[in-house]
């Protein structure tokens, strides 16, 4: 074996290695961090990531001891539809607890059984990826739902080709769906997209906040919303699968340390 195929093998395996060394962000302490947040006067939600084996009913019962452990606390669940194998009963089960409820975007194969279990139950909220060709269609079919809409740039490709301008693609969304009774999640760091986009649901007298993701820059883009006394969520991620895939993600996007710095300093991004 050629030291590049030993090396390549190790930054594989490296994730799964180190996550299982470091402590598992658990129901507990989701429940601390909710806290937190609420006395720094930020909203929280919450998404359970599992091992790669885990079933979907040993991901359902880790997903209740998660609500549990948040009940009161006005945080959301993040929901992965995949791992609880797109079963209406486990996502009943779930809401069942009486947390607000919001299902995360995977690929554009798994789009249809996810948006099916949307139509399923009123007001479980979806993530709409601007990255798809689909998603104007997604999100002019929910726009008089009661269903809150969270809008990402995308992390999986659409296999028909990407947008020639993501930003263009992800405004086009906020333009479809400006206007609408239901809250529109911005879900984004980047400074540049974040304020038009604030600025066309505001003007336009849509319910809307900021979610950013933990660990990742958010200095600029929580001033923006700040001055627009736009409410600020943060995603939290939990569970076994957190670490490793925290580890693969950021060894995929050796940017991230730049990134942060420029974000402290308030200078553009220029990844």
């Amino acid at each position: 074996m050629s030291l590049w195929s030993r090396l390549r093998d190790l930054r594989y395996a490296l994730p799964a290695a180190l996550g299982a060394a470091l402590p598992e962000p658990d129901a507990v302490w989701a429940a601390g961090q909710a806290h937190r947040l609420a006395a720094r006067g930020m909203d929280a939600s919450f998404g359970y990531f599992h091992k790669a084996d885990a079933t979907p009913d040993a991901v359902l019962a880790a997903e209740l001891t998660l609500a549990q452990a948040l009940r009161g606390s006005g945080a959301v669940l993040a929901v992965k539809a995949p791992a609880l194998g797109f079963c209406a009963g486990r996502i009943a089960a779930l809401a069942a607890c009486g947390m607000p409820m919001m299902l995360d975007s995977h690929g554009p194969a798994q789009a249809d059984a996810t948006l099916a279990l949307a139509d399923r139950h009123e007001g479980l909220g979806c993530a709409i990826p601007a990255r798809w060709q689909r998603s104007r269609g997604d999100a002019l079919r929910l726009r008089d739902s009661l269903a809150p809409l969270r809008l990402v740039k995308g992390e999986w490709a659409d296999p028909t080709g990407d947008p020639p301008d993501l930003c263009d693609a992800f405004l086009d969304l906020v333009a479809a769906l400006a206007g609408r009774s239901a809250p529109v999640i911005i879900a984004s760091h980047d400074p540049a997209l974040v304020a038009p986009a604030l600025d066309r649901l505001i003007a336009s007298g849509t319910p809307c906040l900021l979610e950013q993701l933990r660990g990742l820059p958010r200095r600029r883009t929580m001033a923006l919303a700040r001055a627009r006394s736009v409410a600020v969520r943060i995603y939290t991620p939990t569970g076994p699968g957190w670490w490793p895939y925290a580890i693969d993600k950021a060894l995929a996007r050796p940017y991230l340390p730049v990134w942060w710095w420029r974000d402290r300093l308030g200078l553009p991004d220029r990844r």
